[in-house]
């Protein structure tokens, strides 16, 4: 009987024991695709009942579980929804879960064989406290290019962003000149152009033009946002132009890296970078100076930028971070040329006294903090003290001899400041989860600009003459902008997602200053002057909207389409202007209209990549530039509003690795070929300037091609680009000669052919390239003003060696 008693104790126990225990499901998330963690995915147990996130491991616990079946969920944000059943039989359980990508790129799970390949991506639908779903994006990676960098060569750097019209004046890269769709390329002016996220432009609202463009060589990524960018980075029809600079390496202490590169025309550049990590802190700095003579006489020029980067890590969660940049150079300019002239020698220049200054200096601060991993705040203050100085010798009539007499000098200060909050959110509706963007912008611009005579001299002596008569011009332009602007992205599905999107703009600019009217006799004697004195402001308010959709068949395809209204507001400086040769028309009023993109792409795909699209851009109230005879019989140039102008048309990248495809087994040996093909019809619908409606709109080539091939053995990389572009025009009237300023008139389809040449050996690496390899003579731009007025010439033949060492 005892015994009895103890078994049935002991086997009660037991029992008791084993229907009470607890135990533990422990896993970890993982990306299907490439293995890597996936950090901040929420995971529910037995329908929500529970739930945990993932550490930076992609790590989850569930504890104090009794045996039995249980149901795991996952989701996230940027992979689709996982679900997987659990059994607990008497012991802890391990699992791992494999999530699929919802998305294009994942910044964390970049694959490396297709950046090695390819040196091009583009935007994940959430990226950087922005929204990019269904919005057509772009992302150049430069180290994997095979390209001129020292000299910041647009043509390489630009090849594979499908429809871009680039200026190539100078090559050096001081000045980036990119337009596209009809947009006027003139220093990017037409794009929201930043650094790291913040303007670099002279002034975003009064004087848009980019003076500064970042060494490419310092360069992680260049990203482009075209057609819907402007509901988070503002109103312009061009989009979004980001350089996002080399962020610290986070291995090391200290590294060292040290390029040096000479070339043709007396080219010597030298670029030297530090970056490490040190406990909390991080840091990059850079120092880059370049140097030559130029393809024509007078073009010499120096340049020095330095730039540094230093960011504190509080927690995992909160960084603090300062970047300073100052960029400085000099310029020699060669002048302008007619039709004749460059008939007859493009290489020639008849402007010895022309010269050209720039000081950029531009402080930035950055606050970052995740809340948790669906509540993100990003604040950034950021500013700018620059000037830019031009000077010389520059009448209408291109092939006047130089007279000696006093110079044009034009003289422009600009100190801004901004701020920028961003809050992004990661919530549910129902079932999916949704990504709320909201953001708000103060910007505080201020430019002072005048215009006068100048020396006699041949220096590069920026300073009026000490003359009373002296300054004809002196405005100063205080500009404020205020918006507010909020984007949603809206799962439907796995598949379908919708990204509404609004922009509140409030505008008021200021002009105060005076404008003077000077009567020379033959002798170039001032006979009589006057002054006129003007005060006028101009506030405006609008509301912007637009609206993405983006649909993924498969997970290599995205369907993906977006409608978005577009603003360019006219500033006071666009209705001044001290140009004897140019009139300004006095209802001159703001650029509306906008645009649509409808297109189809791959994702997650490492030996292929394609992106074609559709566009559709109407554009209200056109400012352009038209050519008329006033009572003299003088030829003058009115700007003004145009009229409605359309441009439509088919833009289409693809590119694959030939040689991966036919033989995957040898990674060793790779061969990419790779065709941009833009085919645009542009054509003004209406206008009240007579003999434009049905003309073709300036700056519009109907065929845009960029094609090459570049082949890989190990470390050994070498590519071949080609490049055409058809006949545009440089005005409204499609005029086709130039005659005596040659600041309008036809621009000749031009074809150029580049190779460049790389090996990496050990901690070396020595790149080689030659530029305009057919030694084509040809110009992309006919100048109004500064730099011409007229024709300039692109350069010829040149070459270029560098030679790399990191430590």
């Amino acid at each position: 009987m005892i015994r009895f008693t103890v078994f049935s104790f002991l086997a009660s126990t037991f029992l008791t024991t084993t229907v009470l225990a607890q135990y533990r499901i422990t896993g970890m998330v993982r990306a299907r695709h490439d293995s890597s963690a996936v950090q901040g995915c929420t995971v529910y147990l037995n329908d929500g009942k529970r739930s945990t996130i993932t550490d930076s491991l992609g790590r989850f616990v569930f504890v104090n579980l009794p045996t039995g079946e249980h149901l795991l969920q996952t989701t996230s944000p940027d992979f689709k929804t996982s679900r997987q059943a659990v059994t607990i039989q008497a012991q802890d359980q391990y699992i791992a879960l494999w999530l699929s990508n919802r998305q294009e790129n994942l910044k964390e799970v970049t694959v490396t064989d297709k950046q090695a390949d390819f040196g091009f991506t583009r935007m994940r639908g959430v990226e950087s406290m922005g929204i990019y779903e269904g919005k057509k994006t772009e992302v150049i990676l430069p180290e994997q290019l095979v390209a001129n960098l020292a000299t910041n060569n647009a043509r390489q750097i630009y090849a594979r962003v499908a429809g871009l019209n680039i200026w190539e004046n100078e090559g050096a890269g001081l000045q980036l000149s990119i337009g596209g769709r009809g947009l006027d390329p003139n220093r990017s002016s037409n794009f929201n152009v930043r650094q790291n996220g913040y303007d670099i432009s002279a002034d975003a609202l009064g004087y848009p033009e980019s003076y500064y463009t970042p060494p490419i060589e310092a360069v992680g990524r260049i990203q482009i946002v075209r057609g819907a960018a402007s509901l988070q980075y503002g109103t312009q029809f061009g989009g979004l132009l980001n350089f996002v600079m080399k962020k610290p390496v986070t291995n090391r202490k200290l590294e060292l890296t040290a390029r040096q590169t000479i070339g043709s025309f007396g080219f010597y550049n030298t670029f030297t970078s530090a970056s490490g990590t040190v406990g909390k802190l991080s840091y990059y700095t850079f120092f880059q100076y370049k140097k030559g003579d130029g393809w024509r006489p007078n073009s010499q020029f120096t340049n020095y930028t330095a730039y540094a980067d230093i960011d504190y890590h509080f927690s995992e969660n909160t960084t603090l971070g300062f970047d300073l940049t100052q960029m400085s150079y000099l310029a020699q300019q060669p002048g302008g040329l007619t039709d004749a002239m460059f008939a007859d020698d493009a290489r020639q220049s008849n402007r010895e006294r022309n010269w050209f200054k720039v000081n950029w200096t531009m402080p930035a601060l950055h606050f970052d903090h995740k809340f948790n991993p669906n509540h993100e705040v990003n604040v950034r203050l950021f500013s700018l003290n620059a000037y830019r100085y031009s000077l010389g010798f520059r009448p209408n009539r291109v092939a006047s001899v130089d007279d000696n007499s006093e110079r044009d000098l034009i003289k422009g200060d600009f100190q801004n400041w901004g701020a920028e909050a961003r809050y992004l959110k990661r919530y549910y509706l129902g079932k999916q989860q949704a990504v709320l963007l909201v953001g708000s912008r103060y910007y505080h611009g201020f430019n002072h600009s005048t215009q006068g005579l100048g020396s006699t001299g041949n220096d590069a002596n920026f300073n009026f003459i000490s003359d009373a008569q002296a300054i004809t011009y002196d405005y100063r332009f205080p500009n404020r902008n205020a918006s507010v602007f909020a984007e949603n992205i809206i799962y439907l599905g796995n598949k379908l997602s919708i990204t509404p999107g609004l922009r509140y703009e409030y505008i008021y600019t200021t002009a105060d200053g005076f404008y003077g009217t000077t009567i020379r006799d033959l002798a170039g004697n001032i006979i009589s002057s006057a002054r006129t004195s003007e005060y006028r402001t101009n506030g405006r308010q609008f509301v912007l909207g637009g609206l993405g959709i983006s649909y993924k068949p498969t997970g290599q395809l995205d369907l993906y389409g977006n409608l978005s209204q577009n603003y360019r507001s006219i500033t006071f400086s666009d209705m001044r202007i001290a140009n004897p040769s140019q009139v300004i028309d006095p209802n001159l009023q703001d650029e509306k209209g906008y645009s649509l993109d409808l297109g189809i792409r791959s994702t997650q795909t490492t030996l292929y990549n394609f992106d074609i699209s559709a566009f559709y851009l109407n554009y209200n109230n056109r400012i352009g530039e038209v050519q008329f005879y006033d009572e003299n019989q003088r030829v003058l140039r009115r700007r003004g509003n145009i009229g409605q102008a359309v441009i439509m048309g088919l833009e289409s990248y693809a590119e694959a690795d030939l040689l991966r495809i036919a033989n995957p087994a040898n990674v060793d040996l790779s061969g990419v070929l790779f065709a941009n093909v833009a085919l645009i019809h542009s054509e003004y619908k209406a206008s009240e300037v007579a003999g434009v409606v049905g003309n073709q709109v300036e700056f519009v080539p109907n065929v845009n091609l960029k094609s090459g091939v570049r082949l890989g053995y190990k470390n050994l990389k070498a590519s071949l680009q080609y490049t055409h572009l058809s006949d545009q025009f440089s005005d409204a009237t499609n005029a086709r000669e130039g005659g005596v300023s040659a600041v309008i008139g036809l621009i000749p389809a031009y074809t150029i052919l580049d190779a460049s040449l790389s090996y990496q050996f050990s901690k070396f690496r020595v790149e080689g390239s030659l530029n305009n390899l057919a030694n084509t003579v040809y110009f992309t731009r006919r100048a109004t003003g500064y730099p011409g007025p007229g024709i300039l010439p692109s350069d010829g033949r040149s070459v270029y060696l560098t030679v790399q060492v990191k430590l």
